[in-house]
């Protein structure tokens, strides 16, 4: 009976070490770097174009860096906050303005952690209707100047974020 009760809890144990070995490996979309520069160059291009200078940062699914470019007369505290601003989109999954607006309770708050910023400029970058990453633009004279670059950048990319 001992050896019965130890082979069931040795069975038991094999089956729950299997069900974790399952879950160790997972695999996931993120934003890879050659697209991660063109949408970063492409925003900072759409600016340009209606007078801004920005700096434009491109983050993946969990917030690390991919991509981050500085037009030539664009301050370089705003490169800091185009990154938090795309930290923030990371962390809530919605526009940094919408967030923004939504969570005004708390948004004091946020903004004492560290590498993120509830400012308005960041959208998510989506693909197949998963979130592969953000882009957070600042520079221009208010943050939804900053997101209508990015959401005018995003459009030129569809094609290439429908086929990830």
């Amino acid at each position: 009976m001992a050896g019965l009760k130890r082979f069931g809890l040795v069975a038991l144990m094999g089956c729950m070490a299997f069900s974790v070995q399952a879950e160790d490996v997972v695999q996931e979309k993120s934003i890879g770097m050659e697209l991660a520069r063109d949408i970063a160059s492409e925003a900072i291009m759409v600016c340009r174009k209606n007078g801004f200078s920005v700096s434009a940062v491109v983050v993946d699914r969990h917030g690390n860096q991919r991509a981050a470019l500085r037009d030539d007369y664009a301050s370089r505290f705003t490169l800091q906050i185009a990154e938090e601003k795309a930290n923030a989109t990371i962390m809530s999954g919605l526009k940094s303005g919408q967030f923004r607006e939504m969570r005004g309770d708390i948004r004091p708050e946020l903004n004492h952690v560290n590498g993120i910023l509830m400012m308005v400029g960041a959208v998510p970058i989506v693909s197949g209707g998963v979130r592969i990453g953000a882009v957070g633009v600042s520079g221009a004279p208010g943050g939804e100047k900053d997101e209508a670059c990015v959401v005018e950048a995003l459009e030129k990319f569809e094609d290439r974020l429908e086929m990830l």
